[in-house]
């Protein structure tokens, strides 16, 4: 059987256009961060490097503070403070000292200093491309899964 010209076979072909006030299909369910996860490291560095230098922040208001400008996402003080805490062995990691990022408990609860120095911007710029390039690989890893039953 010969196909008519522009008219497809078995596919979908060209889609219409929307009908009014249909809804935005790409809502995204609530998301609980979790320990290790490169998309919540991710959003938690770029909070962090955002934060005033060489004074202490209460880690609840960090917790805050995320949890307000990413309204999809839940995120914990022991998530946080976990992945604050990463960023401060990194840092500990890749200049023999531990004063970058200290995490300390005191009258205000645990709190985050950021040293002030030069060197900071640069090594927290360097740490969320790792993460983001994390998030990328787990986006590339998801999409080669055997979808038809959603097991790999």
């Amino acid at each position: 059987m010969v196909q008519a010209p522009g008219v497809p076979a078995s596919g979908i072909g060209e889609l219409r256009p929307a009908p009014a006030g249909l809804p935005d299909a790409s809502i995204a369910p609530p998301v609980v961060a979790e320990s290790g996860d490169p998309f919540a490291a991710l959003r938690v560095t770029d909070l962090v490097a955002r934060l005033e230098r060489g004074r202490p922040i209460r880690l609840a208001a960090i917790v805050d503070r995320l949890n307000a400008a990413h309204v999809d996402w839940l995120f914990s003080e022991r998530i946080v403070g976990d992945a604050i805490l990463q960023l401060a062995a990194n840092w500990a990691a890749d200049y023999r000292t531990t004063g970058g990022i200290v995490v300390d408990e005191g009258p205000l609860g645990v709190t985050v200093t950021v040293e002030d120095s030069s060197r900071v911007d640069p090594w927290i710029v360097r740490q969320a491309h790792r993460q983001a390039d994390a998030c990328r690989e787990a986006l590339i890893d998801f999409s080669r899964r055997e979808r038809a039953t959603g097991h790999d």
